[in-house]
């Protein structure tokens, strides 16, 4: 890790819980929310992707929303303009994992710059990391916004580089998402894959450098760099 210079960070499902939402879906659709959030996300990685290849790129709220329309659909559950804001506005106030917020602050405390770099627009990523009070923690707030593709496209991997000043090879980059983490190292990122449910990782021709069962162990790979720094 003596290398690392900066971390850049997937946000949905690597920092924050996707399936925070299943109370609120929960709520308008009783005994439905796991179920309406499971295939909800699904379909929302695949819209991003597909439109992607599409070259046909809309917003990351776009897509959300057109991924809880097909959800609804495809469930047969009626879905109407009041319920679809309310569901959408879940995506906003997700709720961190409960190891992310203190891990980020040790990070930050140790000097070491971070990043978020996310599918997400600029008002998504600022209103969920917002939200969870831990914006200070951040020296940048990524989205793909600008290159108008979605991950794990090379350009949105360069957002990093480009915003943190420093080689690829400079910054870790750590996911939960494997399809993510398997994008950044064709990219040339180290990568740390969190693995929180034990699954396993996918077969494209790259396996991450670290795998980690939560964020908060991400801080031993850097305890023989500080304890360095304190010796001399």
């Amino acid at each position: 890790m003596e290398h690392i210079e900066a971390i850049a960070f997937d946000l949905y499902g690597t920092l924050y819980d996707v399936h925070s939402v299943v109370a609120r879906c929960d709520e308008q659709f009783p005994g439905r929310g796991r179920e309406i959030s499971t295939i909800w996300r699904q379909k929302q990685l695949e819209y991003t992707w597909l439109r992607s290849l599409m070259n046909r790129y809309v917003t990351f709220e776009q897509a959300t929303e057109d991924a809880l329309r097909f959800t609804c659909r495809h469930l047969r559950l009626d879905l109407d303009g009041e319920g679809c804001r309310s569901l959408c506005d879940a995506y906003l106030r997700l709720q961190p994992f409960p190891e992310v917020p203190d891990a980020l602050r040790e990070l930050h405390r140790r000097g070491l710059k971070l990043a978020v770099l996310s599918n997400g627009s600029p008002h998504s990523i600022g209103a969920v990391v917002g939200n969870s009070g831990l914006r200070s923690e951040f020296d940048h707030l990524l989205s793909v916004d600008p290159v108008r593709v979605y991950k794990p496209d090379d350009r949105a991997y360069m957002l990093a580089e480009e915003a943190f000043g420093v080689t690829r090879a400079s910054i870790l980059f750590v996911s939960s998402n494997a399809w993510d983490a398997t994008g950044a190292r064709y990219f040339g990122f180290p990568t740390c894959w969190i693995n929180r449910s034990g699954s396993v990782f996918e077969e494209m021709g790259q396996t991450p450098d670290w795998q980690l069962g939560g964020l908060d162990e991400l801080l031993s790979l850097f305890d023989g760099r500080a304890a360095a720094s304190k010796q001399h």
